[in-house]
């Protein structure tokens, strides 16, 4: 995990999409009662490389969608996209859900569910192999999807890392 390629976006310079991932309601039993909130998962991005995700809770829907995006907008991550597709295969963690991401050819779209395809379309990836494994938690989920973004690093990226030429990189 030291390898993660997080590069944080400021949100002034970007025009954001947010989608809502899941929306539940929780109820507090109290002496007078339940007491009804609601908690939403979003994830905003600008469909070219920028994603990010967060919760919001509040007592109504609309608010809570609202804080989501605002918690969202504070932790945006960089995503390199080649040929509208990730540049390797990599493996996301967070507790206990697992995805697993591969690049695809062109025109294949994105194989992926629920929590997963909302992330990767926010993200503007759109030619992807996507498996979650473990837990089906949209919260695990997309942290997960979010991880494995993270740690994606493109060739001159390595290049730069290691200090070598580009071709090298390539060509062992």
């Amino acid at each position: 995990m030291s390898t993660i390629n997080v590069k944080r976006v400021k949100t002034s310079e970007i025009e954001l999409k947010d989608r809502l991932v899941s929306i539940q309601r929780v109820a507090k039993v109290t002496k007078g009662g339940r007491t009804f909130s609601f908690s939403a998962i979003v994830v905003v991005g600008d469909e070219n490389g920028v994603v990010g995700y967060g919760l919001g809770k509040a007592k109504e829907v609309t608010e809570a969608i609202a804080k989501g995006v605002d918690d969202a907008k504070k932790n945006l991550v960089k995503v390199p996209i080649i040929n509208q597709t990730i540049p390797h295969e990599q493996i996301g963690k967070y507790s206990g859900g697992f995805v697993f991401l591969k690049p695809a050819a062109n025109g294949t779209g994105v194989i992926a569910g629920g929590a997963m395809r909302a992330v990767l379309e926010s993200a503007g990836v759109h030619n992807v192999l996507a498996k979650s494994k473990g837990s089906s938690n949209p919260h695990n989920v997309v942290k997960a999807t979010v991880s494995a973004l993270a740690q994606l690093r493109d060739a001159y990226t390595v290049a730069q890392q290691r200090g070598v030429n580009l071709n090298k990189v390539f060509n062992g």
